[in-house]
């Protein structure tokens, strides 16, 4: 009777136990060598994420034309693709409001992240106001439509902290440059580029106006006896 032999023990690994450094051990498996079928399943998933962008963008445009009603059939048309491929990714209208809504915040965040990191503090403030402003405007109309169905208030919530996280930082950059007093909080500025806003909603001047405001405001932001040209 021959001996019988033993398997070696199987150690687990608990990933999430792993440090990010010791992630590297994981290999890819490179895409060349996938399957057919595991190739196919990325492709449509990349194909997909392409399709959702697409629709938010033209949600985006139709919406700021026409506002939250504005016919789901020639969103998908304006997008390129059918309005199966829009029900499939937002079956119901307000998804599809409550998606354009959130892209705008996390863009214009995303967009503070990169002034910050691109321009100098006073610079970097004025231009993301500039796009806070254009973002108001964006979704004065979406935030209303969202109010009425009473699903908002998480959304809601969750932009607000976003907002505040990346125009506070911005603001604290320029209170340490000096561009800005220290008494100014991040409350007031946001007020403020609302106020201009809706002024210039309500203009004829249109976003000219707004512009001129947020230019201006910027020296009475500046401590007192630092005041001078504000950027351009």
């Amino acid at each position: 009777m021959g001996s019988i032999r033993r398997r070696p023990p199987v150690i687990e690994t608990n990933i999430r136990s792993l440090s990010p450094f010791s992630k590297s051990r994981m290999k890819t498996t490179p895409t060349d060598n996938l399957p057919p079928f595991a190739t196919a399943v990325r492709a449509r998933r990349a194909d997909a994420q392409r399709n959702v962008e697409r629709l938010i963008a033209a949600a985006r445009e139709a919406f700021a034309a026409h506002g939250a009603n504005a016919p789901l059939d020639d969103i998908a048309r304006s997008a390129g693709v059918g309005a199966g491929t829009l029900y499939r990714h937002f079956p119901t209208r307000l998804a599809l409001v409550e998606a354009v809504y959130r892209d705008s915040v996390e863009r214009l965040c995303a967009e503070g992240a990169h002034l910050a990191a691109t321009e100098p503090p006073a610079e970097a403030l004025i231009d993301w106001l500039r796009g806070f402003v254009t973002v108001v405007s964006e979704k004065r109309g979406l935030a209303a439509a969202l109010t009425e169905e009473g699903q908002a208030s998480e959304l809601f919530a969750q932009c607000h902290t976003m907002i505040n996280a990346t125009g506070g930082e911005l603001l604290d950059r320029a209170k340490r440059a000096g561009a800005v007093r220290d008494e100014i909080t991040l409350g007031d500025v946001l007020k403020m580029a609302k106020a201009f806003a809706h002024a210039a909603e309500t203009s004829s001047e249109g976003s000219g106006l707004a512009e001129r405001l947020l230019v201006l405001s910027m020296d009475g932001l500046r401590p007192r006896g630092s005041r001078g040209r504000a950027p351009d």
